[in-house]
């Protein structure tokens, strides 16, 4: 089955630079262990309680970066530009409690970029808008406030 749903899409352009966009949102997000859940089974109260400490005052951690820029010194050049895996299990449980299929928007993806004209830029889909697609009121709920977590992460960043 084929479902075309609507996107809203965000770019922002940034008031700092992207050296200083990209190095506040990396120091200002705890970083998650890929291994963090290998001992779920055994202590789900102790991966849960990691995770709410590694969420600290954003609710969000990352879960990596990609230097999609650097690939490009492949074909012999180099953009500035990272992309940006952000979430939290625990906000993604929320969800996928209610419709397992928000476990393919979660997490999240932003990218962080310099364009022709030197100044930075943030862009991502927001939130609400993908998960809204599954058309449950628990989901969409949570995902609303996915979309201000992630806005604050932005201008928390943007200094």
């Amino acid at each position: 089955m084929e479902n075309t749903i609507n996107v809203i899409h965000q770019c922002t352009p940034l008031k700092s630079s992207y050296d200083n966009f990209t190095a506040n949102i990396e120091s200002k997000l705890h970083h998650l262990d890929p291994h963090y859940a290998d001992h779920i089974v055994d202590d789900p109260a102790a991966v849960e309680r990691h995770l709410t400490s590694l969420a600290g005052n954003t609710g969000l951690m990352l879960f990596g970066v990609q230097h999609h820029g650097d690939l490009l010194s492949i074909l012999g050049k180099s953009e500035r530009a990272k992309q940006y895996v952000i979430g939290n299990p625990l906000v993604a449980i929320q969800m996928t409690q209610h419709d397992i299929r928000a476990a393919l928007y979660a997490p999240l993806r932003i990218i962080v970029y310099e364009g022709v004209d030197k100044r930075s830029y943030v862009e991502y889909d927001l939130p609400s808008s993908l998960f809204g697609q599954f058309g449950n009121g628990k989901v969409l709920e949570v995902a609303n406030g996915l979309d201000e977590k992630l806005l604050n992460v932005i201008m928390m960043a943007d200094q």
